[in-house]
């Protein structure tokens, strides 16, 4: 069977396989003539795929393609303004390297048990952050999006919120923000908390639980966000190895049907690797037992990052067969996928209605 069959098998199949959509809250897609469409597209980092991440650029593009979330990643300036960059440490993501005025910045932290070397957030006001500009993090596998290097400023999330509003008014449907805290305790070790910046933005813009879902790696962040009684969902990000820094459990313990239970205590979603959702893994149907819905990361379509039987040439950068990946996890019945490419992902949801 060539590859264009197989992907229309494999939509063929999904199609039959996705019974329902992810129910309300949190910007739930709606259902065309009664069916189902499939399930969220979660625009990774806006869309990283076609434009530098974190940027207005990437956001409103993840948008126009389609996708029904987009996922700003937080961390503090040194004046306590939650900012959506990647990592604290900019010297991928920004020009800093290029400001001799900041040259005596650049310094080592230990990070979440990691020695990194370079710029940090941390040690920047906002004032001085919007004095940098976005470039493309990954250059060598990207280097279409660096010719938007330099156009843009560092955002907060308040510039996010305001952005998926504009965008939801002017798609005529809601856009969810995605925000994930990044190194919670790391954070809070320097007298920098994440929650009660985010509890506030969400406070002072009063989102709903349509408008925003949280995500963390850290359980305890997470608990944070809980006893504020907010009414958002909850999202616990699970890594392929180790563990939560600074928690007592392994990613393995919690996705076992016991450790999904505990987790179902307290948040609604799981946001897995996709590669755990493989069969023989029993995840997806354990964490839907357990009352959860399923988020698979990250699908991206150059080849070095597709399983060996989607990969279509040996130069790792090169696309892939991203369709075929996709309808395969559709098909097992994931509840949404968080992607550099929203576009493609929305491409191949639309395969569902065939």
């Amino acid at each position: 069977m060539n590859h264009a069959a197989r992907r229309r098998s494999f939509l063929l199949a999904t199609a039959a396989a996705v019974t329902a959509t992810v129910a309300d809250p949190a910007g739930a897609r709606p259902s065309a003539g009664g069916r189902p469409v499939g399930p969220l597209v979660i625009g990774h980092r806006g869309a990283a795929g076609w434009r530098p991440e974190h940027t207005a650029a990437a956001y409103t593009f993840a948008v126009r393609a389609g996708a029904d979330w987009i996922e700003p990643d937080l961390v503090p300036t040194k004046d306590h303004v939650l900012v959506v960059r990647h990592e604290n440490e900019i010297s991928g993501t920004t020009d800093v390297a290029a400001h001799p005025e900041f040259a005596g910045r650049r310094t080592t932290r230990t990070v979440d048990g990691r020695a990194v070397t370079g710029w940090f957030t941390e040690d920047f006001t906002l004032a001085e952050l919007k004095t940098l500009r976005a470039v493309e993090r990954l250059p060598l596998v990207r280097d279409r999006n660096t010719v938007f290097d330099g156009r843009e400023q560092v955002m907060t999330f308040q510039e996010v919120v305001d952005l998926a509003r504009a965008l939801s008014r002017e798609h005529g449907r809601r856009i969810t923000v995605f925000p994930e805290t990044k190194h919670p305790t790391y954070f809070r070790s320097i007298g920098l908390p994440l929650e009660p910046e985010l509890i506030r933005v969400v406070r002072r813009n009063r989102l709903s639980a349509r408008e925003c879902v949280v995500q963390s790696f850290e359980p305890s962040s997470l608990h944070r966000v809980a006893e504020a009684r907010l009414g958002l969902p909850l999202w616990q990000a699970l890594g392929t190895s180790g563990g939560p820094y600074g928690h007592p459990v392994t990613y393995k313990e919690m996705m076992t049907p016991a450790g999904l239970r505990e987790i179902a205590r307290y948040a609604d979603w799981i946001g897995p690797d996709k590669s755990s959702l493989v069969p023989p893994h029993t995840l997806l149907a354990d964490a839907h037992a357990a009352g959860l819905k399923v988020g698979a990361y990250t699908f991206r379509a150059e080849n070095q990052y597709l399983p060996a039987s989607y990969r279509r040439s040996a130069v790792p950068t090169e696309f892939g067969d991203a369709f075929a990946e996709y309808a395969f996890h559709y098909a097992q019945g994931v509840d949404a996928v968080v992607t550099d490419f929203p576009d493609i992902a929305v491409d191949a949801r639309e395969g569902l209605r065939v």
